[in-house]
């Protein structure tokens, strides 16, 4: 279908490939441009941390879509508002932040999906617009369901618990893992970027649950070296770095350079 062939993200998990992303803090549809530029496959505008409301989120999604990759949204909460207010914007995709339950995995599904899967509202004329070719009204409606992604953050200890049965939900996508909330709340923070060995078997768990029921897993990753370790580690869909952060840790390189000082490389923090 040709709303699901111009999701890019979705176009790399039918073909069987890792897929990388930058994350978007700042607002401005430059910076969106920018990042989308950079190669990757998706841009996930994230309205829970970055300095992004509403109106921001509505210049970065069609600034990413225009260049052909695939605009993504992280909510700020589990809220149907919220998912509605994202994907009426024209978002390949929605990321939930903080799932706790099986129950809210299946209230985002309802959310998230047209009738009879779920319960979204139809009348946006903005979505369509991020999709090429463009569909019409009919085509979005009828291909939305099955061409948009429906994502949820593993990164509380509820959410581990159950996350096979979190996985197994029908109309989930991508399990993404938020690794340093997740080492939060099951007592095991990262600290100085080091991973106590109960987060990584918290990790491979999830990842293992994935591949049980045939899920995609996502991965926050804080550097390009430490997306290629997750991707070497099996991960579907890894973050290589976002905008505010990349920004600070070059300036900061670039004014030690100027004043003679060696570069070092970026690890551990976000």
């Amino acid at each position: 279908m040709a709303m699901r062939a111009s999701n890019r993200l979705k176009t790399a998990f039918a073909q069987g490939r890792q897929s990388m992303g930058m994350w978007q803090m700042l607002p401005g549809a430059n910076v969106s441009r920018l990042l989308a530029r950079s190669g990757v496959d998706w841009v996930m505008v994230d309205c829970e941390h970055g300095n992004m409301d509403d109106s921001a989120m509505h210049d970065a999604v069609p600034a990413i879509a225009a260049l052909g990759v695939s605009p993504l949204v992280r909510i700020p909460d589990i809220q149907s508002w919220m998912v509605k207010r994202a994907l009426d914007s024209g978002a390949h995709g929605v990321l939930v932040p903080l799932l706790r339950s099986v129950e809210q995995a299946k209230e985002l599904v309802q959310a998230a999906k047209f009738p009879p899967m779920g319960r979204r509202g139809f009348g946006s004329p903005i979505a369509p617009e991020r999709f090429s070719p463009m569909p019409s009204f009919t085509e979005y409606l009828q291909q939305a369901n099955d061409a948009l992604l429906t994502m949820v953050q593993i990164e509380t200890r509820e959410a581990l618990d159950v996350v096979e049965d979190i996985a197994a939900v029908d109309g989930i996508d991508v399990l993404f893992i938020g690794p340093f909330d997740l080492g939060n709340s099951i007592g095991y923070p990262i600290l100085d970027g080091a991973m106590a060995p109960q987060l990584k078997d918290a990790i491979a768990r999830i990842l293992g649950a994935c591949r049980k029921s045939g899920k995609k897993c996502g991965m926050y990753a804080t550097s390009g070296e430490q997306a290629k370790a997750f991707a070497d580690q099996g991960f579907d869909m890894i973050s290589v770095a976002a905008d505010y952060t990349a920004l600070e840790y070059v300036l900061k390189q670039q004014f030690g350079a100027s004043q003679g000082q060696s570069a070092t490389s970026k690890t551990g923090s976000y």
